[in-house]
């Protein structure tokens, strides 16, 4: 009989106990005697008997399991993260399940469902939705431990991390504008995403504070992979009238903006200046090197995790919100219109 056909029964039949004094001796509850105790595990050793732990876990109610339910593992983005959480889990005999919502909300919801049948202990999450998440609501007030990243979400209360994102993206606005650039396109994904609504946030008021027109036709709108910013990207310098810069919003869009305005026999920056949101490999491998807004990406997922682990370990306090500042990291894609009439300075 091979190792992996040997039960529980098989054991306490070769000690000559009851299957339930063999669970006694094994997984060290109740009483069972020294020498029967000795007895088993013996029997145990020579049979290549290994208990499954997980059955154990699922009757006790603590597998040792997180689930982390990321907009995209594509993106780079969530695929730093899903690292550094794992790292992180690790280190304390916890592990990772990993289920991507694919920014889809209705998967998003059924991705929950089917974990919390699993008795996954807790949720790492960055919510597909700003404003459709009674979802996350519930499992909130079934006193799931939960921390969202990246996003927040309405009503959802629990602890949470995420980053400047209005801030970064009026820092990266103000930079085009101080170099001269008035017609600056926009690429983002769709508004209900949080960090979409807030990035998008920054670009319109940093155009306001110069006293400069928002044109809604300087924006962009595609999904967030690199073979539709490129489409999205042509459609825009396509126009009479094309922009002089562009800002994406997150590191794919950054990807296919590059593409796409190589495909057009557009250079940076000689013919457009471009600042993406997100710090990514290739950024410092082009040429020119591309100036980004920058997160703290290797801090959001490990602070994640010990935030979970504190709630997993019965702590109880009021949630956490954590907000990370940005960094614009200047490189050399962006180029001074010397022609270009002075925009005003930001009010003081």
């Amino acid at each position: 009989m091979t190792q992996k056909g040997i039960t529980l029964k098989d054991v306490a039949a070769a000690a000559n106990v009851s299957r339930a004094t063999a669970a006694r001796a094994l997984n060290s509850y109740g009483y069972v005697g020294d020498e029967t105790a000795l007895r088993v595990i013996e029997a145990a050793d020579r049979l290549g008997y290994r208990a499954n732990l997980v059955a154990q876990a699922l009757r006790s109610g603590r597998l040792p399991i997180v689930g982390f339910v990321p907009g995209d593992i594509q993106n780079p983005f969530f695929a730093r993260i899903a690292h550094d959480i794992e790292a992180e889990l690790r280190k304390h005999r916890h592990n990772l399940l990993i289920a991507s919502s694919e920014e889809n909300v209705e998967q998003e919801k059924e991705l929950l469902e089917s974990l919390r049948s699993l008795s996954i202990r807790g949720f790492i999450l960055a919510p597909t939705s700003a404003t459709d998440s009674q979802h996350i609501v519930q499992l909130a007030r079934e006193g799931a431990p939960i921390v969202i990243i990246d996003r927040l979400a309405k009503e959802v209360h629990c602890d949470s991390v995420v980053v400047d994102n209005e801030g970064g993206a009026r820092e990266a606005m103000d930079y085009l504008v101080g170099h001269g650039h008035r017609r600056i396109g926009l690429l983002r994904d769709e508004s209900r995403i949080f960090t979409a609504q807030e990035r998008l946030a920054g670009y319109q008021n940093s155009l306001q504070s110069h006293g400069i027109t928002f044109d809604e036709s300087l924006i962009s709108v595609s999904r967030s992979t690199v073979e539709h910013a490129i489409e999205a990207t042509i459609r825009l310098f396509s126009r009479r009238n094309r922009p002089t810069a562009v800002f994406t919003v997150d590191s794919l869009m950054t990807q296919g903006a590059l593409l796409g305005l190589r495909s057009m026999g557009l250079s940076i920056p000689h013919d457009v200046s471009l600042i993406g949101f997100d710090d990514f490999n290739l950024a410092t491998f082009t040429d020119p090197q591309i100036t980004v807004v920058a997160q703290p990406i290797s801090e959001i997922g490990p602070l994640a995790a010990k935030l979970l682990l504190e709630r997993l370990a019965g702590k109880k306090v009021a949630p956490r919100h954590i907000r990370f500042p940005t960094r614009l990291i200047v490189r050399g894609s962006v180029s001074r219109l010397h022609n270009a009439n002075p925009s005003p300075k930001p009010p003081a």
